[in-house]
């Protein structure tokens, strides 16, 4: 049995993923056994979805053999375990994001979504109409970008509110081929993962001949005003940006594509805008 204990949105956290993935994934036509102890943050879902299906593609069947009540009743809410046999349970608190599984040609879907449930959300702080559509557009970026540059076959997304935390956190996850593979084959360089996902985030840098790095600079922008974060896996590399800068690390093992995790911070009282609206405090 695979025990996943304490997940939320660290470091820490991803690497029990990862370690779960490397345990799991040369498993053929076997039973994985899964119990989930103690808190496990349901945004995380996208990520564990991702890994899971990889290793239905092996022919390995899934079993949920534990999970504490309330994360069930969140897991169930959210829809994740409704694929895994459950019947799921209406949100009346509206706390969570929906656990989604898009196919590549799904993007009029995936910014519909975007603007219903994470965008459109009366929690986040005061933007303009403008804004928002840039911050729909920055996160549609991400999807686009796993659609054309990872060759996934699949984009996860979930999410979740926190009220307590006054924070909601935003995932998007593909199983595709990575950030160094594509920035090492347009350079024709050995980067380390971390080294890759940094060239990427910067404003304008792009695989392909597309604005594929306005998107995260934005987000990153955006996040650093409203106290927020940006972290991204992807490979052995693992990146974080918020207020206080920058910081990378390296993981045992790998993770078996690209996870984009967005942090916003919902007792943030400031009226944020575009620069190019009105030249006066908290512009975007």
């Amino acid at each position: 049995m695979s025990e996943l204990f304490h997940i939320n949105n660290s470091y820490e956290s991803y690497q029990k993923i990862i370690s779960f993935y490397q345990q799991n994934k040369d498993l053929l036509f076997d039973d994985i056994h899964i119990s989930i102890k103690s808190w496990f943050s349901a945004n995380m879902s996208a990520s564990l979805g991702a890994v899971l299906d990889l290793f239905i593609d092996n022919i390995n069947s899934i079993h949920f053999d534990h999970i504490p009540p309330k994360t069930e009743d969140i897991l169930l809410k959210n829809g994740f375990l409704t694929f895994y046999g459950k019947e799921g349970k209406a949100d009346i608190n509206h706390t969570t994001i929906k656990y989604q599984k898009l196919k590549p040609t799904d993007g009029k879907y995936f910014k519909a979504y975007v603007i219903d449930e994470l965008i459109g959300r009366s929690e986040l702080p005061s933007m303009s109409d403008p804004l928002k559509e840039k911050m729909v557009e920055a996160i549609y970026e991400i999807f686009v970008n796993a659609q054309i540059h990872s060759k996934s076959n699949v984009i996860y997304t979930c999410g979740q509110f926190f009220p307590a935390k006054n924070k909601i956190e935003f995932t998007i996850v593909d199983t595709g081929i990575g950030f160094k593979a594509n920035v090492d084959k347009k350079f024709n360089v050995n980067l380390h993962a971390c080294q890759a996902i940094k060239w990427a985030v910067q404003d304008r840098n792009t695989t392909k001949d597309i604005t594929g790095g306005i998107g995260l600079a934005v987000l990153k922008e955006f996040v650093h005003k409203n106290n927020g974060y940006m972290q991204i896996v992807s490979g052995d590399g693992f990146y974080e940006f918020n207020k206080n800068g920058e910081k990378t690390a390296s993981f045992t093992g790998k993770f078996p594509g690209t996870i984009v995790n967005l942090q916003f911070s919902t007792n943030d009282n400031s009226n944020y805008c575009l620069a190019s609206e009105i030249d006066i405090n908290n512009i975007f």
